[in-house]
């Protein structure tokens, strides 16, 4: 049988166009693959700093916190009011047992311990 030369024939011009065809498939999937993985690598990546990031800000909160309990702890406790001084006894504004029941009432509340109270009293009346 002779070979024809020139051009292919129908059958070959379909095979070269197949041959083609697949080619360009083939290299079509592999790119959209390495974007498809380079687009899901960045993702993870992004969630990982996402949650870094989030935990940095839960040990910077925490670490506050502590902070301001310790130094609840450390600040000593307000030291109690001092008791209001005992008046001595002007003339003409106060008799001496009003001043003696206010005393009397600072002892009930707590304000004047007995050795207070009884100085105050010793003061008021004099001895």
């Amino acid at each position: 049988m002779r070979r024809r030369r020139g051009r292919p024939g129908l059958v070959g011009t379909m095979a070269r166009t197949a041959v083609i065809a697949g080619t360009a498939s083939a290299t079509v999937g592999a790119v959209q693959a390495g974007q498809a993985g380079k687009q899901q690598a960045a993702a993870q990546q992004q969630a990982a700093n996402q949650a870094a990031f989030e935990s940095q800000q839960q040990l910077a909160e925490m670490q506050s916190q502590m902070e301001e309990l310790k130094s609840e702890q450390a600040a000593p406790p307000p030291p109690p009011p001092a008791p209001a001084p005992a008046a001595p006894a002007a003339a003409g504004s106060d008799d001496l047992m009003t001043q003696l029941s206010r005393l009397a009432d600072l002892k009930a509340a707590g304000a004047l311990t007995d050795e207070e109270f009884t100085a105050a009293k010793a003061k008021l009346l004099g001895t």
